[in-house]
């Protein structure tokens, strides 16, 4: 076990609320990863990663470029950057915690794609509404790591997304679902690979912090990092 760890944490304009969720134990340190900076080489001094939300990942990378028309806002140079950070903890098998696009990043990487715009799919709007997370039920599939993770099968989750995992990439199972049927959260098949959890919603700035669908996947994800071996 390790006393001191190291997280990674990517770039992206909400950034404060990540560290500050992370970076609450004097044994934890964070690292920025940005793709501003393109400083990869730190990645070097983590033992684990976040992946962390905002733009939409550009349909590109998932081979859909008709979905152009229906992203929001995309950076390219952000996509080329984690799909990177993605390699490098795959390849040094390195705990990985993705949030909201950190999922579908994750999933695209993986050889996954996306929903471009949810609600053209006769689904609910999952995006922010006034400016406030969307609250809605979610399912947890009862024999998969997540559920494990949270102890609960079923709970209340933030939500501001327009997006969603579709095609699930190589090696990805579904872990929780939205009532619609919304995919809201992903992990391996294989448990003997690194920790890789992947959540649609915010667990850094729910309403409730107490709840295990924000404190259980912190708690979880950072004790993954520090047995991890």
């Amino acid at each position: 076990m390790k006393d001191t760890i190291t997280i990674g944490i990517t770039d992206c304009s909400k950034y404060e609320n990540y560290r500050k969720w992370i970076d609450g134990d004097p044994r934890v340190s964070v690292v920025k990863l940005s793709h501003h900076e393109n400083n990869l080489p730190d990645i070097s001094k983590c033992d684990g990663v976040v992946l962390t939300g905002g733009e939409d990942v550009h349909p590109r990378f998932y081979n859909k470029m008709e979905y152009f028309t229906r992203c929001d806002e995309v950076d390219e140079k952000r996509d080329e950057f984690e799909w990177k950070v993605l390699e490098y903890t795959e390849n040094h098998r390195i705990p990985v915690l993705g949030i909201c696009r950190g999922l579908q990043m994750a999933n695209v990487f993986f050889g996954g794609t996306l929903l471009p715009h949810i609600p053209d799919y006769g689904k609910s709007d999952h995006a922010r509404s006034s400016g406030f997370d969307r609250y809605h039920s979610v399912t947890v599939e009862p024999n998969s790591q997540l559920n494990e993770i949270l102890n609960a099968s079923s709970g209340e989750v933030n939500s501001a997304h327009h997006q969603g995992a579709d095609m699930i990439g190589r090696g990805l199972v579904v872990n929780a679902l939205s009532p619609d049927g919304v995919i809201e959260g992903l992990e391996r098949e294989n448990r003997n690979g690194p920790f890789l959890v992947l959540v649609q919603w915010h667990p850094e700035r729910m309403k409730n912090q107490e709840s295990v669908f924000s404190k259980n996947i912190k708690e979880k994800f950072l004790q993954a990092v520090r047995y991890k071996t």
